[in-house]
């Protein structure tokens, strides 16, 4: 009887060897007369095991890892096709604390499934909520991501239905819906996870805010760096046409939806969504100015819902469970879950998803399991390049939007990246202010050019040239950089290096 065994084919396993274990076990299994289904799945996000081997039993998926090519023939000397013992046994996958302790709606099926498997993709609850919103008028689909409490996966937050609402109020002969996949803040990889390990997901996602707000067309803008994410999700798009998920009949509805897949030009500025239109018409990447909204006059001047990947992606559950379902995780008014990304200097790296309400130090010491390197923790910087830097005092935190306000920080993304006691921020400060330098789009005074001359000042004050007053200067300059930028970019580089100097003045030399 042939034995199912999976091996990633996701970019972080395959960065650590994973195709060369899988062509190892299909060969060691020829060499001795064994039949084997080799199912190259999505990385379930436990990066720091990767490369993970799964083999179905009937007591369900046992892992291995991390496996090196070199441990596979002790692996079938082991009897690892039947479960057997072996130094790099796991137990069973679901059992692995990390990954039993979370919440996963949005990921559910990243790991289990064969991500360009449409059967698959079907038989773990798939197209469920795209058959729910086609029983519905679109006034009542918005009406459900309104309820649901669903905010955008990304930096602002803001409230998915109500954007969808003022798009959908527009009286316009073509509307568009564009998925920012430009996933570039720092530590961050929930996107990519779900362009290379549950594709459909997105694209259900898609069609139901399609249906939603009278949208026929899409695009999703995918980071110039994920060569990978872009090949799947394409060869996800033309399987889903030709099964007439995508076309001029979407399954059978009589409406229409086409979909396309761009790679991005390798901006960090096209994250922002104005910029990201700009870029998608071929424009060079540059900030618009507001209003008008992209919901009113967005893609090619025409009404557009614009929504990163893992917003998208967290509406079939949406449409298929019902608001009240997705509602009832979280609290306050961050509702649902969040996929948190642990990285940096961190013992168990991974995509933590959780609802809203877990402290950040329940992260960093019960996911993360500390430091890779033993040594305390002295920051985290949550949300991107652009986030504040947390001190340990601040680790009690919940993880909820209005909670990381009120601690002046963010949680953009979900990206998490820890730093142990040897960090020099004020070499992390001048970091961020070089970085929003040199990714400017150039449009905005206070942008352009105070974060050039937030790098020589930081640099002024590190070399111990009248600290204090150049101290008072830095601070004015990111005062005039949060309140006179156009777009996040200038707003919130400054963030990381006002709690630099809040929480760590003696890197600067300076004292309190």
């Amino acid at each position: 009887m042939s034995v199912t065994v999976f091996v990633p084919i996701d970019s972080a396993a395959l960065s650590v060897g994973a195709g060369a274990v899988a062509t190892r076990i299909v060969e060691e299994a020829a060499r001795r007369g064994l039949e084997l289904r080799l199912v190259r799945n999505g990385s379930r996000g436990l990066f720091w095991l990767e490369p993970l081997v799964e083999v179905a039993t009937p007591a369900g998926r046992l892992a291995y890892g991390p496996v090196d090519a070199a441990d596979v023939e002790s692996l079938f000397d082991a009897d690892f096709l039947l479960g057997g013992a072996h130094a790099l046994s796991l137990g069973l996958t679901e059992e692995i604390p990390f990954l039993k302790r979370q919440e996963r709606l949005t990921y559910r099926r990243i790991g289990l499934i064969d991500p360009l498997d449409l059967s698959d993709y079907a038989a773990h609850d798939g197209w469920q909520g795209l058959r729910h919103a086609l029983a519905l008028p679109p006034a009542a689909i918005v009406q459900e991501v309104l309820d649901s409490g669903l905010r955008g996966r990304g930096g602002a937050a803001f409230p998915a239905g109500i954007k969808w609402k003022t798009c959908a109020d527009v009286v316009a002969t073509q509307k568009y819906i564009v998925c920012n996949a430009d996933e570039g803040d720092s530590g961050t990889y929930a996107d990519r996870l779900t362009l290379e390990g549950d594709p459909f997901s997105l694209i259900e996602g898609m069609l139901i805010a399609g249906l939603a707000v009278g949208a026929s067309e899409g695009y999703v803008y995918i980071r110039s760096e994920y060569p990978r994410a872009f090949q799947v999700f394409s060869q996800a798009i033309a399987q889903a046409h030709a099964a007439g998920y995508l076309g001029a009949d979407v399954a059978g509805s009589g409406k229409p939806f086409r979909l396309h897949a761009r790679l991005g030009a390798g901006a960090y500025i096209c994250g922002e969504e104005t910029s990201l239109l700009e870029s998608l018409e071929g424009k060079r990447g540059q900030v618009r100015v507001k209003p008008p909204l992209p919901a009113i006059e967005g893609l090619f001047g025409q009404p557009t819902v614009i929504n990163n990947v893992v917003t998208l992606a967290s509406v079939p559950v949406i449409l298929a469970r019902g608001a009240a379902f997705y509602r009832d995780f979280g609290m306050g008014r961050s509702r649902g879950t969040i996929p948190l990304q642990l990285a940096g200097n961190v013992r168990r790296g991974g995509l933590v998803e959780k609802a809203f309400g877990l402290s950040l130090r329940e992260l960093l010491q019960d996911f993360g399991g500390g430091t890779a390197t033993g040594r305390p923790i002295r920051a985290v910087q949550v949300g991107g390049p652009l986030g504040a830097y947390l001190p340990e005092a601040d680790f009690d935190t919940a993880i909820d939007y209005e909670a990381f306000a009120a601690a002046g920080a963010m949680l953009g993304h979900g990206g998490v990246v820890v730093f142990d006691d040897s960090v020099d921020m004020a070499a992390q400060a001048r970091f961020a202010m070089e970085f929003c330098a040199v990714e400017s789009c150039g449009k905005c005074t206070p942008c352009r050019i105070g974060s050039t001359r937030g790098v020589e000042v930081i640099d002024r004050i590190t070399a111990g040239i009248e600290r204090e007053r150049n101290e008072v200067l830095l601070r004015d300059l990111c005062d005039t950089m949060v309140n006179g930028s156009l777009c996040a970019l200038g707003g919130m580089a400054p963030f990381p290096v006002l709690s630099a100097l809040d929480h760590y003045p003696e890197d600067f030399g300076l004292a309190r």
